[in-house]
């Protein structure tokens, strides 16, 4: 069963940070799915189970960015 979870994401500004983004998250094990809507920082991931915070963190911290405190 697929799992959606959403995250905000701070500092993106153009497509370029939005295909980074994307890149970073795809590449973790289990990530079927990622979206990211610029204007808000939101980023809507659906994997096979639940992803780590921490690896989500490391993830977006690897393309350059930030993810916001929940």
């Amino acid at each position: 069963m697929a799992v959606t979870s959403t995250y905000t994401v701070t500092g993106m500004t153009c497509g370029h940070c939005v295909q980074a983004v994307t890149g970073e998250l795809s590449a973790l094990p289990g990530v079927d799915d990622v979206q990211v809507d610029l204007a808000s920082g939101a980023v809507t991931v659906t994997s096979e189970a639940p992803l780590a915070d921490d690896a989500v963190r490391a993830a977006v911290d690897e393309a350059g960015y930030e993810l916001a405190n929940a």
